[in-house]
């Protein structure tokens, strides 16, 4: 039997289990197979089954008559990279824009339309560096984050609306951003005339923080790795890896689905975090933004005394970093998130409708060996008041550490009432141990 004889319904199931490079075969075998590969619900099927599109758009939102036609666009934009590689960068952009979408649309309307193959290659030859084929792709669906950056002169604060995000304490603020292109140039020209070891062309400045505090991502360009630039800044040394460098593949003999630079994989591991609500949104006086405490296990504990709930998390400061320093090389921030629950504060079977801490008891270890056991009043200066179900009284404090890895515990005291008026015996309202850790990913 001939496949001329095979049933219109056989031959549309057939077709839609083909790649697009078999369905444009197929249509040359004749007319009655070309119909049938010019189907435009064939490519509805594979525009969203590929690049998971339910509207015939391409890559800068420019609209399509018909799927089929759409799918030769994105095809003929990206002609000259990898498919599978092409594939991955849109799922790794979509899972970021849809939870920016569905969480953060201020920070969405921050990102620019993708950068042209010139623009690439301007910066390329300004720069004197070849782009990772990764991050080329990357910037082709997205060309950074147009951002207002901090301005002593003119008295600006800065963006809280970085993709990256942030933390903040005492008086330092850090906000990520992406940097669009033609910042890239621009700031990696200027910082190489103050950094003698960025001279040599193959460090590009990929991201950075919007607010005054310092901290500045450079992306090598030879060995795709991302680091983020410590405190001294004086040569090689004072930059560290924020992405695991046995992941990082440039072989040009690979195909496209193995070839993955730090870019990539920073971006896709910060879009995981976002999505399984490992790092949340928070809200400041400067308003809302993408907070880089961790919010879930390991990384966060969560401990309930009495009705008092303690969350507890920490982060590395890169910028702080001194790797020359023998007695302080790291830096640790940590949040504090203390809650009443909705039952109040319960003693002895007694329900209180409210509690105040008074004091604060941290021990502090390098490893496993204990380097400090703090006593102390109050918590930043304040004696948080908790009320049953209130909003949580949020903290930032840090410290120093010798080693890269450690961990906190401890107690709060709390008064039932309050102070002024207190109404019960204090207790100790339990710091579960959270740890002091240099991670694989840094942000």
């Amino acid at each position: 039997m001939g496949l001329e004889s095979v049933g219109d319904l056989a031959i549309n199931a057939i077709l839609r289990k083909l790649e697009a490079e078999d369905i444009a075969r197929v249509a040359c075998a004749s007319k009655r197979f070309r119909s049938f590969a010019s189907d435009d619900t064939l490519w509805i099927n594979l525009c969203f089954n590929e690049l998971a599109l339910t509207q015939p758009i391409d890559h800068l939102g420019n609209p399509f008559p018909s799927f089929k036609e759409c799918y030769q666009a994105w095809r003929k934009a990206f002609g000259m990279y990898p498919w599978s590689l092409v594939k991955r960068v849109k799922r790794c952009w979509n899972r970021i824009k849809t939870w920016l979408t569905n969480h953060f649309p201020e920070a969405e309307a921050t990102l620019c339309k993708g950068a042209t193959e010139a623009d690439i290659q301007m910066l390329e030859n300004l720069l004197k560096v070849d782009l990772p084929l990764p991050t080329r792709i990357l910037y082709r669906f997205h060309n950074g984050q147009e951002i207002v950056k901090a301005n002593l002169e003119t008295s600006t604060f800065g963006s809280s609306l970085g993709l990256i995000g942030g933390y903040s304490f005492y008086n330092h603020l850090v906000n990520v951003y992406l940097l669009p292109i033609h910042q890239i140039i621009q700031e990696t020209q200027q910082i190489r005339h103050h950094l003698s070891f960025l001279r040599r062309p193959k460090f590009v400045l990929v991201a950075a923080s919007s607010t005054l505090s310092r901290k500045l991502f450079f992306l090598n360009c030879s060995n795709g790795q991302l680091y983020v630039g410590t405190n001294k800044l004086r040569s090689e040394k004072d930059i560290i890896p924020c992405v695991p460098q046995d992941l990082i593949s440039l072989h040009q003999e690979s195909n496209g689905e193995e070839q993955q630079d730090a870019m990539l994989l920073w971006l896709e591991e910060h879009g995981r975090r976002l999505e399984n609500g490992f790092i949340k949104l928070c809200e400041n006086k400067y308003g809302r933004s993408i907070n880089l405490f961790p919010e879930e296990p390991p990384f966060c504990s969560t401990a309930v005394t009495n009705g008092v709930k303690v969350r507890s998390s920490a982060l590395i400061i890169p910028e702080f970093i001194d790797p020359q320093d023998d007695s302080e090389k790291y830096l640790f921030a940590y949040s504090i998130r203390l809650s009443l629950e909705p039952q109040g504060c319960l003693i002895n079977g007694m329900s209180f409708n409210s509690c105040q801490l008074h004091w604060r008891r941290w021990i502090i270890r390098a490893n496993d060996n204990v380097v400090s056991d703090v006593n102390g009043e109050a918590v930043i200066g304040q004696y948080p008041l908790l009320h049953p179900g209130g909003q949580e009284f949020v903290y930032q404090s840090c410290t120093p550490l010798l080693t890269p890895s450690g961990s906190i515990e401890g107690s709060f005291t709390f008064i039932p009432g309050s102070l002024a008026y207190p109404k019960g015996d204090p207790f100790l309202a339990t710091v579960a141990q959270f740890p002091l850790q240099l991670p694989d990913y840094i942000f």
